[in-house]
Protein backbone atom coordinates (compact mmCIF):
# COMPACT_ATOMS: atom_id res chain seq x y z
CA UNK A 1 0.00 0.00 0.00
CA UNK A 2 1.20 3.64 -0.42
CA UNK A 3 -0.88 5.79 0.98
CA UNK A 4 -3.30 5.12 4.26
CA UNK A 5 -5.59 7.89 4.73
CA UNK A 6 -7.19 8.32 8.56
CA UNK A 7 -8.57 11.93 7.68
CA UNK A 8 -11.90 12.41 5.62
CA UNK A 9 -11.09 13.86 3.04
CA UNK A 10 -13.18 15.54 -0.43
CA UNK A 11 -14.46 13.03 -2.90
CA UNK A 12 -12.32 14.87 -6.14
CA UNK A 13 -9.06 14.47 -4.03
CA UNK A 14 -9.58 10.70 -3.03
CA UNK A 15 -10.49 10.00 -6.76
CA UNK A 16 -8.07 11.92 -8.16
CA UNK A 17 -5.20 10.44 -5.67
CA UNK A 18 -6.75 6.80 -5.68
CA UNK A 19 -6.18 6.89 -9.68
CA UNK A 20 -2.42 7.26 -9.22
CA UNK A 21 -1.48 5.58 -5.74
CA UNK A 22 -2.41 2.45 -4.09
CA UNK A 23 -4.82 4.08 -1.53
CA UNK A 24 -6.48 2.78 1.37
CA UNK A 25 -9.51 4.90 3.18
CA UNK A 26 -9.66 4.18 7.03
CA UNK A 27 -10.78 6.80 8.80
CA UNK A 28 -12.04 4.88 11.78
CA UNK A 29 -8.34 3.84 12.67
CA UNK A 30 -8.62 7.40 14.71
CA UNK A 31 -10.43 5.64 17.15
CA UNK A 32 -8.32 3.09 17.86
CA UNK A 33 -4.73 3.64 18.10
CA UNK A 34 -3.21 -0.02 18.23
CA UNK A 35 -5.35 -0.40 15.13
CA UNK A 36 -3.54 2.56 13.45
CA UNK A 37 -0.50 1.53 14.02
CA UNK A 38 -0.32 -2.13 13.07
CA UNK A 39 -1.73 -0.31 9.70
CA UNK A 40 1.26 1.59 8.92
CA UNK A 41 3.88 -1.98 8.18
CA UNK A 42 4.07 -1.47 4.62
CA UNK A 43 3.01 2.56 3.97
CA UNK A 44 4.35 5.19 2.53
CA UNK A 45 2.51 8.20 3.10
CA UNK A 46 -0.19 8.73 5.39
CA UNK A 47 -2.67 12.16 5.58
CA UNK A 48 -3.81 11.71 9.10
CA UNK A 49 -6.32 14.20 11.83
CA UNK A 50 -5.14 16.15 14.82
CA UNK A 51 -6.64 13.31 17.26
CA UNK A 52 -4.09 10.80 15.46
CA UNK A 53 -0.73 10.43 17.58
CA UNK A 54 2.68 9.72 15.39
CA UNK A 55 5.26 9.70 17.83
CA UNK A 56 8.39 7.80 18.50
CA UNK A 57 6.51 4.39 19.09
CA UNK A 58 4.41 4.41 16.06
CA UNK A 59 7.34 5.13 13.77
CA UNK A 60 9.01 2.18 15.02
CA UNK A 61 5.91 0.32 13.31
CA UNK A 62 6.41 2.11 9.67
CA UNK A 63 9.77 1.35 8.21
CA UNK A 64 8.27 2.40 4.83
CA UNK A 65 6.95 5.42 5.32
CA UNK A 66 8.48 8.60 4.09
CA UNK A 67 5.86 11.47 4.36
CA UNK A 68 2.97 12.31 6.19
CA UNK A 69 0.44 15.16 5.70
CA UNK A 70 -1.85 16.96 8.02
CA UNK A 71 -4.56 19.29 6.77
CA UNK A 72 -4.38 21.59 9.81
CA UNK A 73 -1.18 23.99 10.10
CA UNK A 74 -0.62 22.27 13.69
CA UNK A 75 1.48 19.60 14.33
CA UNK A 76 0.89 18.96 18.00
CA UNK A 77 -0.22 15.17 17.26
CA UNK A 78 3.26 14.76 15.53
CA UNK A 79 6.78 14.09 16.60
CA UNK A 80 8.24 16.43 14.26
CA UNK A 81 11.98 15.46 15.81
CA UNK A 82 11.37 11.53 15.74
CA UNK A 83 10.17 12.42 11.57
CA UNK A 84 13.40 14.59 11.32
CA UNK A 85 15.27 11.38 12.42
CA UNK A 86 13.55 9.37 10.49
CA UNK A 87 13.73 11.24 7.35
CA UNK A 88 10.18 11.62 7.28
CA UNK A 89 8.58 15.12 5.38
CA UNK A 90 6.02 16.59 7.33
CA UNK A 91 3.64 18.08 5.03
CA UNK A 92 1.48 21.11 6.76
CA UNK A 93 -0.22 23.53 3.78
CA UNK A 94 0.63 26.97 5.96
CA UNK A 95 -1.18 29.40 3.51
CA UNK A 96 -4.33 27.13 3.01
CA UNK A 97 -6.37 28.58 6.43
CA UNK A 98 -4.29 32.21 5.88
CA UNK A 99 -7.63 33.22 4.21
CA UNK A 100 -9.94 31.43 6.56
CA UNK A 101 -8.28 33.02 9.95
CA UNK A 102 -8.33 36.04 8.44
CA UNK A 103 -11.95 36.70 7.65
CA UNK A 104 -12.58 34.78 11.38
CA UNK A 105 -10.40 37.39 13.09
CA UNK A 106 -12.16 40.47 11.30
CA UNK A 107 -15.41 39.03 12.58
CA UNK A 108 -14.45 38.19 15.88
CA UNK A 109 -13.10 42.04 16.21
CA UNK A 110 -16.02 43.56 14.70
CA UNK A 111 -18.31 41.60 16.85
CA UNK A 112 -16.10 42.59 20.63
CA UNK A 113 -16.44 46.45 19.51
CA UNK A 114 -19.71 46.53 18.85
CA UNK A 115 -21.14 43.74 21.30
CA UNK A 116 -19.44 45.07 23.99
CA UNK A 117 -19.86 49.12 25.21
CA UNK A 118 -17.73 51.83 26.44
CA UNK A 119 -18.75 54.77 28.08
CA UNK A 120 -18.81 57.46 25.92
CA UNK A 121 -17.81 61.20 26.74
CA UNK A 122 -21.63 61.86 27.38
CA UNK A 123 -21.70 58.88 30.21
CA UNK A 124 -23.69 57.09 26.98
CA UNK A 125 -23.34 53.23 26.55
CA UNK A 126 -22.12 53.10 22.96
CA UNK A 127 -20.55 50.27 20.71
CA UNK A 128 -17.41 51.26 18.28
CA UNK A 129 -16.56 50.84 14.50
CA UNK A 130 -13.18 49.58 13.19
CA UNK A 131 -12.85 51.95 10.63
CA UNK A 132 -10.05 54.69 12.11
CA UNK A 133 -8.57 51.74 14.63
CA UNK A 134 -5.32 50.75 15.00
CA UNK A 135 -4.98 47.09 15.21
CA UNK A 136 -1.92 45.24 16.43
CA UNK A 137 -0.63 41.79 15.06
CA UNK A 138 1.13 39.74 16.88
CA UNK A 139 2.93 37.00 15.03
CA UNK A 140 3.97 37.15 10.83
CA UNK A 141 2.15 33.82 10.79
CA UNK A 142 0.30 33.70 6.29
CA UNK A 143 -2.68 35.71 8.20
CA UNK A 144 -1.31 38.82 8.27
CA UNK A 145 -1.36 39.55 4.58
CA UNK A 146 -4.99 38.58 4.44
CA UNK A 147 -6.41 40.11 7.67
CA UNK A 148 -4.24 43.66 6.44
CA UNK A 149 -6.09 43.99 3.41
CA UNK A 150 -9.07 43.28 5.15
CA UNK A 151 -8.39 45.35 7.85
CA UNK A 152 -7.30 48.63 5.26
CA UNK A 153 -10.92 47.83 3.40
CA UNK A 154 -12.57 48.98 6.90
CA UNK A 155 -10.57 51.39 6.93
CA UNK A 156 -8.05 50.29 10.05
CA UNK A 157 -4.18 50.52 9.94
CA UNK A 158 -1.37 47.70 11.00
CA UNK A 159 0.84 48.08 13.73
CA UNK A 160 2.64 44.76 14.25
CA UNK A 161 5.81 42.43 16.44
CA UNK A 162 6.95 39.39 16.42
CA UNK A 163 10.52 38.57 17.91
CA UNK A 164 11.76 36.35 15.25
CA UNK A 165 11.21 39.28 12.42
CA UNK A 166 13.67 42.18 12.86
CA UNK A 167 12.04 45.29 12.53
CA UNK A 168 13.42 46.61 9.06
CA UNK A 169 12.50 43.15 7.59
CA UNK A 170 10.55 44.31 4.28
CA UNK A 171 7.92 41.42 5.60
CA UNK A 172 6.42 44.42 7.52
CA UNK A 173 5.82 46.72 4.47
CA UNK A 174 5.16 44.31 2.53
CA UNK A 175 2.39 42.82 4.28
CA UNK A 176 1.59 46.98 5.08
CA UNK A 177 2.29 46.99 8.53
CA UNK A 178 4.02 49.04 10.64
CA UNK A 179 6.83 46.85 12.91
CA UNK A 180 6.66 48.32 16.46
CA UNK A 181 7.97 46.73 19.26
CA UNK A 182 5.66 44.71 21.55
CA UNK A 183 4.63 47.56 24.32
CA UNK A 184 4.04 50.28 22.45
CA UNK A 185 1.95 47.72 20.79
CA UNK A 186 -0.30 47.18 23.32
CA UNK A 187 -0.39 50.69 24.49
CA UNK A 188 -1.36 52.06 20.89
CA UNK A 189 -3.94 49.46 19.87
CA UNK A 190 -7.67 49.63 20.14
CA UNK A 191 -7.48 45.78 18.93
CA UNK A 192 -5.09 43.04 19.35
CA UNK A 193 -4.68 39.83 16.69
CA UNK A 194 -2.87 37.07 18.41
CA UNK A 195 -1.18 34.74 15.85
CA UNK A 196 2.34 34.05 17.22
CA UNK A 197 3.45 30.65 17.16
CA UNK A 198 4.07 29.22 20.54
CA UNK A 199 7.49 28.13 21.78
CA UNK A 200 7.69 27.35 25.82
CA UNK A 201 9.94 30.18 25.95
CA UNK A 202 7.13 32.51 25.45
CA UNK A 203 4.63 31.30 27.81
CA UNK A 204 3.17 33.99 30.01
CA UNK A 205 4.37 35.97 27.05
CA UNK A 206 1.26 38.55 27.66
CA UNK A 207 1.41 38.89 31.54
CA UNK A 208 0.57 41.58 34.32
CA UNK A 209 2.89 44.12 33.63
CA UNK A 210 1.95 44.33 29.52
CA UNK A 211 -2.06 43.85 29.61
CA UNK A 212 -2.26 46.13 32.76
CA UNK A 213 -0.73 48.78 30.31
CA UNK A 214 -3.02 48.26 27.36
CA UNK A 215 -4.97 50.74 25.62
CA UNK A 216 -7.94 51.18 27.67
CA UNK A 217 -10.95 49.22 26.06
CA UNK A 218 -8.61 47.47 24.18
CA UNK A 219 -10.31 44.08 22.59
CA UNK A 220 -7.87 40.83 21.70
CA UNK A 221 -8.55 37.78 19.84
CA UNK A 222 -6.14 35.19 19.51
CA UNK A 223 -5.41 32.42 17.33
CA UNK A 224 -2.31 30.84 18.92
CA UNK A 225 -1.87 28.77 22.29
CA UNK A 226 -3.19 30.03 25.49
CA UNK A 227 -0.14 29.91 27.17
CA UNK A 228 0.83 32.85 25.92
CA UNK A 229 -1.12 34.43 27.94
CA UNK A 230 -0.36 34.04 32.09
CA UNK A 231 -4.61 33.44 33.20
CA UNK A 232 -4.30 35.35 36.27
CA UNK A 233 -3.08 38.89 34.44
CA UNK A 234 -5.96 38.14 31.75
CA UNK A 235 -8.49 37.38 34.10
CA UNK A 236 -7.43 40.88 36.04
CA UNK A 237 -7.34 42.95 32.33
CA UNK A 238 -10.61 41.54 31.54
CA UNK A 239 -12.86 42.22 35.36
CA UNK A 240 -10.97 45.41 36.06
CA UNK A 241 -9.17 47.23 33.01
CA UNK A 242 -7.98 48.20 30.70
CA UNK A 243 -9.45 44.82 28.13
CA UNK A 244 -12.88 45.28 27.22
CA UNK A 245 -13.06 41.88 25.94
CA UNK A 246 -11.43 38.84 24.29
CA UNK A 247 -11.86 35.77 21.91
CA UNK A 248 -9.63 32.76 21.97
CA UNK A 249 -10.09 30.19 19.19
CA UNK A 250 -8.58 27.54 21.67
CA UNK A 251 -7.60 27.13 25.01
CA UNK A 252 -5.91 24.39 27.23
CA UNK A 253 -7.92 22.55 29.62
CA UNK A 254 -8.66 23.08 32.74
CA UNK A 255 -8.68 26.87 32.36
CA UNK A 256 -12.39 27.38 32.75
CA UNK A 257 -12.68 24.98 35.34
CA UNK A 258 -14.40 25.92 38.74
CA UNK A 259 -11.85 28.24 40.36
CA UNK A 260 -9.93 29.12 38.33
CA UNK A 261 -9.16 32.90 37.21
CA UNK A 262 -11.19 32.94 34.23
CA UNK A 263 -14.20 31.27 35.22
CA UNK A 264 -16.40 33.52 35.33
CA UNK A 265 -15.09 36.40 32.78
CA UNK A 266 -18.44 37.28 30.80
CA UNK A 267 -16.17 39.26 28.08
CA UNK A 268 -14.02 35.85 27.24
CA UNK A 269 -15.22 34.00 24.26
CA UNK A 270 -14.35 30.73 23.37
CA UNK A 271 -14.67 28.82 20.07
CA UNK A 272 -13.35 25.18 19.78
CA UNK A 273 -10.31 25.97 16.76
CA UNK A 274 -12.96 26.53 13.82
CA UNK A 275 -11.20 30.20 12.30
CA UNK A 276 -9.21 27.55 10.48
CA UNK A 277 -12.11 25.45 8.93
CA UNK A 278 -14.14 26.53 6.28
CA UNK A 279 -15.67 24.09 3.25
CA UNK A 280 -13.27 26.39 1.03
CA UNK A 281 -9.96 25.80 3.25
CA UNK A 282 -9.94 22.32 4.11
CA UNK A 283 -10.22 21.71 0.48
CA UNK A 284 -7.30 23.91 -0.37
CA UNK A 285 -5.37 21.89 2.03
CA UNK A 286 -6.22 18.64 0.62
CA UNK A 287 -4.65 19.74 -2.96
CA UNK A 288 -2.17 21.09 -1.67
CA UNK A 289 -1.27 17.52 0.91
CA UNK A 290 -2.32 15.10 -2.40
CA UNK A 291 -0.63 17.08 -4.87
CA UNK A 292 2.55 17.35 -2.64
CA UNK A 293 2.42 13.05 -1.68
CA UNK A 294 1.91 12.83 -5.30
CA UNK A 295 5.04 14.51 -5.90
CA UNK A 296 6.76 12.99 -3.62
CA UNK A 297 5.66 8.87 -4.37
CA UNK A 298 6.05 9.78 -8.54
CA UNK A 299 9.58 10.34 -7.62
CA UNK A 300 10.41 7.15 -6.15
CA UNK A 301 10.92 4.28 -8.00
CA UNK A 302 7.72 1.80 -8.61
CA UNK A 303 7.56 -1.14 -6.68
CA UNK A 304 6.31 -4.71 -7.97
CA UNK A 305 2.68 -5.32 -7.63
CA UNK A 306 1.63 -2.11 -7.76
CA UNK A 307 -1.82 -1.53 -8.02
CA UNK A 308 -3.61 1.74 -8.57
CA UNK A 309 -7.07 1.94 -6.72
CA UNK A 310 -10.34 2.37 -8.83
CA UNK A 311 -12.10 5.49 -8.37
CA UNK A 312 -15.21 3.98 -7.60
CA UNK A 313 -13.64 2.18 -4.55
CA UNK A 314 -14.21 5.58 -2.51
CA UNK A 315 -18.08 5.78 -3.09
CA UNK A 316 -19.13 6.63 0.17
CA UNK A 317 -15.26 7.26 2.15
CA UNK A 318 -15.45 10.98 1.48
CA UNK A 319 -16.83 13.89 4.01
CA UNK A 320 -17.38 13.07 7.63
CA UNK A 321 -17.16 15.42 10.50
CA UNK A 322 -14.38 18.14 10.15
CA UNK A 323 -11.48 17.78 13.37
CA UNK A 324 -11.91 20.49 16.48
Amino acid sequence: MDVLIVEPLDSDVLHWLGARHAVKVAPELAQDPQAFRQALAGVRAIIIPPSVALDGAALQRAPQLRIVGRLSVGSENIDLDACARAGIEVVRPATASALAEAEFMLGALLQMLRRVPIISGEGLLVGRELGGATVGVVGMSPTVKPLTHLLAAFGARAIGYDPGVHANDPMWSRSGVEAVGLQELMQRSDAVCVLLAYFPRFAGLFGERLLSESKRDQVVVSLSHSSLFNEAALARALSEGPLAAAWFDSMEPGLLDPGRPLRHIDTLQVTPRVAGTTLQSRQRSAWAVAARIDEFLQSAPARSGFRSTQPDEFAGLAGGPAPA
